[in-house]
């Protein structure tokens, strides 16, 4: 897959993923890989890349996309969200470049980092119907903490979001919009995170070396390795799959 894509595992067949760039089926069999589409973001078809993708429990995929030239002013990015019956509803647009994505534990706030806007934003979310609302900012990024990225939820509520260029994952009170922790990586670079393990009390974090240089890779050696961080105390929940 290219590096934009976004697999995801389809619970009703553990041999077919879900890929997003177009929204298909990549069937994996003891052989080959098949690719079935079920639906194309087409509205900008030659000015945007799939990003990151989400599943809510009920059958509803979300899926962010970004402009293919990353610069502040280009906003050719969106929200959509795949429904059951496999059409595609775009929330909105004017997005710098999709990122994290998630819901609160009771599943009516849902949670979504738009990266070059440097804030974790949230809406009301309708379970029913994926419909987003009430648009707000509940944590603006300080200048030291790079730029927003891959982003999770543990059992208590608090969002974990990695700093990309800041070599760190925060922990953040959406509620008081207060950090709480700050957890530093050997790589720089870092982009996603999520919690794993037997009991889901592991931290793994992910990181990037695309565009560094001969220094700066000497200087993080563990650039673009993933991370393990154990003994945080808390714990996050298992990934839901995608029903539809």
């Amino acid at each position: 897959l290219a590096p934009t894509h976004t697999c995801l595992e389809v619970s009703s067949n553990p041999e077919e993923l879900d890929e997003l760039d177009q929204v298909c089926l990549i069937r994996v069999g003891a052989k080959l890989c098949r690719a079935v589409a079920l639906q194309e973001l087409s509205l900008r078809p030659l000015n945007y890349s799939n990003l990151d993708c989400a599943i809510h429990t009920s059958p509803l995929l979300c899926a962010g996309t970004m402009g293919l030239d990353m610069k502040p002013d280009v906003t050719d990015g969106a929200l959509y969200t795949l429904l059951p019956d496999h059409s595609v509803v775009q929330h909105f647009d004017q997005v710098h470049l999709s990122n994290g994505l998630d819901w609160s534990l009771d599943h009516r706030i849902f949670y979504y980092i738009d990266s070059l806007a440097f804030m974790v934003e949230a809406f009301d979310y309708d379970i029913q119907t994926g419909g987003l609302s009430n648009r707000r900012t509940v944590y603006n990024m300080e200048k030291d903490e790079g730029i927003p990225d891959g982003m999770c939820i543990d059992t208590e509520g608090k969002l974990w979001v990695a700093c990309y260029n800041a070599g760190r994952v925060l922990r953040i009170d959406p509620r008081t919009g207060k950090r709480l922790q700050t957890v530093k990586l050997p790589a720089e670079k870092t982009t996603s995170c999520c919690f794993g393990g037997k009991d889901y009390s592991d931290l793994y974090v992910t990181s990037a070396y695309a565009g560094m240089d001969a220094d700066s890779l000497a200087k993080h050696p563990e650039a673009g390795c993933t991370f393990k961080v154990s003994g945080l105390g808390v714990k996050g929940i298992p990934p839901f799959s995608y029903t539809g």
